[in-house]
């Protein structure tokens, strides 16, 4: 549960956070070692992000809400689980959750798929997407590309 809330205060902190308050992208090549990755993996934390990209790993043990990134490309790596990932179709009930983001509580009429380790999703950004169902711990890591 502890592990749970530390993802929700960092998807809240990511959520105020303005472009303005990012760092432009490097300029130099970024190198992050497989020691700073495992423990991004096991602990479900971010590993960059800047006015460009982002990249963060997650760990889900249930479904999540679904989600509209009206800037961001979401590339997922499947690393470990299974899920029921619904993308497309109505927002049901959707609230703006931060500049340019969208949170509702489920889709309907969206296409479901079921992820598994090795799996790699792309989510366009404007595109509903929603983990529906877990059978965890699912875990992945999350490629966000700002336009």
């Amino acid at each position: 549960m502890k592990l749970f809330s530390a993802l929700l205060c960092a998807a809240a902190l990511a959520v105020r956070l303005s472009a303005a308050d990012l760092p432009p992208p490097p300029k130099e090549v970024l190198h992050l070692d497989h020691a700073k990755v495992d423990e991004a993996i096991a602990k479900g934390m971010s590993l960059a992000q800047n006015t460009s990209f982002k990249i963060s790993t997650s760990r889900r043990t249930g479904p999540g809400i679904v989600e509209v990134h009206e800037h961001d490309t979401d590339i997922f790596y499947v690393l470990e689980g299974q899920a029921t990932f619904v993308t497309g179709g109505q927002v049901v009930e959707p609230k703006p959750s931060g500049p340019a983001e969208i949170r509702g509580k489920e889709i309907t009429g969206g296409t479901p798929r079921n992820l598994v380790k090795g799996d790699i999703i792309v989510v366009p950004s404007g595109v509903a997407h929603w983990f529906k169902d877990v059978k965890g711990p699912f875990v992945y890591l999350v490629v966000k590309v700002t336009k």
